[in-house]
């Protein structure tokens, strides 16, 4: 096609593929080995033979080496079962283990509050008890409200595959859980057993949640002791509300029940920071030291406290 301005120059136009594609459906690389053996001729039988032996050989090279790479799997198996089977039998040991000094720890805790029962008046054993019982070092019970919360079903993407964790039970809904039952008046909250203090942390590790380091899994069981209108009131107000979205949306579960008489354990392994004595020191006593107080002389400036 000549140029439009008049000029000798041709400018040419290559065809789109599918025009291309029915003009020539051969492809180029099958034209020419049709041409070659036309021109040449047939394959003659010591070249087929050469051809043949090659691809044989070409095989059984590739099933020698397979069957070398299932012999060495096979030669390695018992050595990573071995290994596998120490390792499960040292977490079981550590696990006995573990089980063993907190059943030690209960009975010294248990021997000391006999002791100390025994050495105090019955007025202070009484007051130190609703103190224990407040700061979750002793267990309580009486009624009030078991709020249920599990996971949803896991969404999986059908393009890319992905699984979707948008409907599992995460850390922070579990402390607007505990952070709505403590506004509503409850006075003690355990999560799957386990009993919160004042120090107590909700945490996210991975999938898992942590309360006080220790796993809890679906479906989660918030427990409180409180009045009897607690149930409904964190049914009616903002965390209700919320779980009740999240049910809707993603398919969770959530429910919401009074209990008339449940009992929650003392909490574990609470570690005291700073203690003050609640008591005023007695006329010519010196005052108590408070948190930012230094130490007296003679003492450790840290360590157990």
């Amino acid at each position: 096609m000549t140029s439009p301005d008049g000029g000798g120059e041709r400018r040419t136009f290559t065809p789109d593929f599918l025009t291309e594609l029915f003009r020539n459906p051969l492809d180029p690389g099958y034209a020419d080995a049709a041409a070659r053996r036309a021109r040449e001729g047939p394959r003659s039988a010591p070249r087929r033979r050469a051809i043949s032996a090659i691809s044989a050989l070409t095989m059984i090279g590739v099933g020698f080496l397979l069957v070398v790479a299932y012999q060495q799997t096979i030669a390695d198996e018992p050595g990573r079962t071995k290994a596998r089977a120490t390792l499960v039998e040292q977490v079981q040991h550590r696990r006995d283990g573990t089980v063993a000094l907190q059943n030690g720890a209960d009975e010294l805790r248990a021997e000391v509050a006999t002791l100390r029962e025994r050495e105090l008046g019955g007025a202070a054993v009484a007051r130190l008890r609703d103190l224990e019982a407040a700061t979750g070092l002793a267990s309580v019970h009486g009624p009030g409200a078991k709020i249920t919360i599990g996971d949803g079903p896991t969404a999986v993407n059908p393009v890319t595959g992905k699984q979707s964790n948008d409907a599992r039970v995460r850390d922070s809904d579990l402390q607007l859980a505990a952070n709505a039952l403590w506004a509503a008046g409850a006075e003690a909250i355990a999560i799957n057993g386990q009993r919160l203090t004042a120090t107590s942390t909700i945490r996210q590790a991975g999938e898992a949640i942590l309360v006080d380091f220790r796993p809890v899994a679906s479906p989660y069981e918030v427990v409180a002791i409180g009045p009897d209108s607690l149930a409904d009131e964190f049914r009616d107000g903002y965390a209700g509300r919320f779980f009740r979205e999240l049910v809707a949306r993603y398919g969770m579960s959530f429910d919401a029940t009074g209990v008339h008489d449940v009992t929650l354990d003392a909490a574990t392994e609470l570690k005291l920071r700073v203690a003050v004595p609640s008591t005023p020191p007695v006329s010519g006593d010196p005052p108590s030291p408070g948190p930012d107080s230094p130490p007296p002389a003679g003492t450790p400036s840290k360590g157990g406290r």
